[in-house]
Parts: structure tokens; sequence; C-alpha cells
């Protein structure tokens, strides 16, 4: 899979494969019992180490204070969590790490995903909520005729392939290759104008 093709890359990263994917694989039987064990630690570690440092915060004077201050070029100010430092662009893990040795006992693997976790977690959140959207249309479907030639905002390629697929459904629209959500929201908007447009037609008349 390309995840450069994917629109939702932030959820879909290599790097976090086993924590979205081992809980579906031991439930059907591919995960062997000790690598499943080996999964619910590493997740365990990462949980932990979030909360760490959602909960610690920066008291004066700290070491923090001062890397964070030459580092952003701003003052930090007492109080605030490990967490919220963590989200300044200018700073990183390694920089928490130097500055307070008790940090030091998680896993590597802890500290780079719950780093990422928390500095990208406005996009995540915002990138799963227009995922659970896009699912609840899913069996919305396409009237007979549907003019995927002409929805306007879609590219040339992804008009192509709904014209020579045409697809019954918003779910079967999600499923061919190359159509992006982006254009499967377009697509949904465009019917709901019609299905819209239809209700509020008079008997008898056509819906604009």
């Amino acid at each position: 899979m390309f995840t450069s093709r994917a629109e939702y890359r932030l959820l879909l990263r290599e790097d976090n494969a086993d924590l979205r994917l081992s809980d579906t694989g031991r439930r059907v039987g591919l995960l062997p019992e000790e690598r499943y064990r080996r999964f619910l630690a590493k997740r365990e570690g990462i949980e932990a180490f979030r909360k760490r440092l959602e909960s610690t915060r920066v008291a004066a004077p700290h070491p923090l204070c001062a890397a964070v201050e030459a580092a952003a070029g701003s003052p930090l100010r007492p109080g605030t969590t490990y967490a919220e430092v963590l989200r300044r662009p200018e700073v990183n893990a390694a920089m928490l790490l130097a500055c307070d040795p008790d940090l030091r006992g998680a896993t590597p693997e802890a500290v780079e995903q719950a780093e990422l976790s928390i500095k990208y977690d406005g996009y995540i959140r915002r990138q799963e909520e227009e995922a659970r959207k896009l699912r609840k249309y899913e069996g919305m479907s396409f009237p007979d005729g549907f003019p995927f030639g002409t929805v306007p905002g879609l590219s040339a390629e992804v008009r192509d392939k709904l014209v020579r697929v045409r697809p019954a459904s918003i779910g079967q629209a999600q499923r061919i290759p190359g159509v992006t959500p982006a254009a499967v929201a377009l697509l949904l908007v465009y019917l709901r104008r019609g299905v819209e447009g239809a209700r509020a037609a008079p008997p008898g008349e056509p819906a604009g």
C-alpha cells in the first residue's frame, strides 16, 4: 500500500501499523500469543509515557525552562505540562529526556510514539472525525444516471474511474483505488444536494 496515496496519512503511518492492526490480527488468529504479549507491553509503555508527559508539570527553576527559552526565544511558563511543552515546534522528546533523567526509563519506541501522538494530536483527531463521518454515509446509494463525469471539483483521474466503475453507493466509491476521501466528500455533497432538491420540488415537477 502506498500511504502517499492515502488521504489520512497521519493515521495510516508505517510506524504505527502494529498499534492499528495487532488486535485484529490476534482476533482472527494470525498473531501468535508471544508476539501479542510483546505488543501489549509496547502499547502499555506508550500509554504510560504519554500519561506521564501529560501529568508532569514544569517547576521553576528547571533545566527545561532554560533549554526551551534558548531554542524558542521565549520563556516557558512554570506549571506547563511536558505534553504542552512538546507541542512547541522547537521542542522534541530528546530535549525533555536531556533535562529530566527520570524520563529515561521509557523505551525508545514509547518515546517516539508518545511524541508523535502528542505533537500531531489535533490533526489526528480531525482526520479520525472526517473518516467517521464518511463511514456514516457508506450505504448511501447513487441514483440511476448519476452524473459522475460532471461533478465539479473532481480530478480527471478520479472522474474517469468513477465513470468506468459507476459505483452503486458511497461505500463502493470509497473502495475504488485512487478515489480519495476528499473526492468522496465532494460526491456526498453533490448527492445530498440532489436528494434535498428532489424532496423540495413540488409533486410532478423536476428538482432543479
